[in-house]
C-alpha cells in the first residue's frame, strides 16, 4: 500500500472515530424550554417509618425540672443533684432501635416503635406518661438519617443529613454534582424495603423526576450514578496501547505536514 493510501485510510478512520463520539446533553431538565412557565406537583412528603438500626434523639420537657431528668436519656448516673440523678457522660446520647424494633426509655422501660413515624411515637410516649406527668412536650429527630451517593459524582460518600426531608437533587448536590461522564439518563436508586431491595431509575434530564414518587429519599437510600460508555471503554484500554496509538498519531501527523518534502 502506498503511503498516500495509508494516510487517507488513517484520516478516514480518525474522522469516523470523531463522528462516533455522540454529543451528550449535560443539562438538567432539558425538556423544560427557556420560556416555559409551568407548575409541577411534587409528591407529598411522607414521614419516614422507624426501622431497626435507627438512632433517635428524644427530648422530654415538662414544667417540673426533676421530672425532665427522669424522662430524658442517661438518668442513671452515679452523681446526684438534689433528688434527681443526672448523666455526666457526654458520649451517651440517642436511642438505638434494636433488631426487634424496641428502644429502652428511661422510667418507661422497653417501648416498641418500629413502623411508627415521629408523630406517632410522640403520641405513644404521651399516653405512657399520662399518669406521671401533665402535658409533656416531646421533640424527636433522627441522628443517623443517611443516604449514600456513589459512581460518577465529584464527592462520592455516605452523608448523614440533619433532616429526613431530602430529595434526590439535594443528595446529588451533597456529592458535588455529577461529573461530565455521568449517565444522567439512567441514575439508579436502591432502597431497602421489608420485601427486599427496591430499584428505580431516574432520567435527570427529564422534568418528570420532580413528580416521581421517589423524589424524596428515605433513610439508607443508595444513589448510583453510572458512567457513560466512553469512559468505560477508556477504563478498559491498555495504557500501553494508548501510548502506542499516541506515538503513531504523532508520526502520521508529521508525515502529513511534511508530505511535499518527503514524497515529492
Amino acid at each position: 500500500m502506498k503511503i498516500t493510501s495509508f494516510i487517507n485510510v488513517f484520516l478516514v478512520v480518525a474522522i469516523l472515530g470523531l463522528g462516533s463520539c455522540a454529543k451528550r446533553n449535560l443539562t438538567y431538565f432539558s425538556d423544560i424550554g427557556p420560556d416555559s412557565n409551568m407548575t409541577l406537583i411534587s409528591p407529598a412528603f411522607e414521614e419516614p417509618k422507624i426501622v431497626p438500626g435507627d438512632l433517635l434523639d428524644i427530648k422530654v420537657s415538662t414544667l417540673n425540672p426533676e421530672t425532665n431528668v427522669l424522662f430524658n436519656y442517661g438518668v442513671l448516673s452515679a452523681e446526684r443533684r438534689g433528688d434527681a440523678q443526672v448523666s455526666q457522660d457526654p458520649n451517651v446520647r440517642g436511642y438505638l432501635v434494636d433488631n426487634k424494633g424496641f428502644i429502652e426509655f428511661p422510667t418507661l422501660g422497653l417501648i416498641h416503635i418500629e413502623g411508627l413515624n415521629k408523630e406517632e411515637i410522640k403520641l405513644l410516649l404521651k399516653e405512657k406518661m399520662a399518669s406521671m406527668v401533665k402535658d409533656p412536650k416531646i421533640e424527636i429527630r433522627f441522628l443517623n438519617f443517611k443516604v449514600t451517593v456513589i459512581g460518577e459524582v465529584n464527592r462520592p460518600s455516605t452523608f448523614t443529613v440533619p433532616t429526613e426531608r431530602i430529595t434526590i437533587l439535594e443528595a446529588l448536590g451533597l456529592a458535588g454534582d455529577m461529573t461530565a461522564f455521568a449517565l444522567r439518563e439512567n441514575v439508579l436508586l436502591i432502597r431497602e424495603t421489608p420485601e427486599g431491595k427496591a430499584l428505580h431509575r431516574f432520567n435527570i434530564g427529564n422534568k418528570e423526576v420532580l413528580t416521581s414518587p421517589f423524589y424524596y429519599l428515605k433513610q439508607n437510600d443508595v444513589i448510583y450514578v453510572e458512567a457513560d460508555k466512553k469512559k468505560l471503554s477508556q477504563a478498559n484500554v491498555n495504557p500501553n496501547t494508548v501510548t502506542a496509538l499516541s506515538i503513531l498519531s504523532s508520526l502520521v501527523v508529521a508525515l502529513i505536514f511534511n508530505y511535499n518534502q518527503i514524497f515529492r
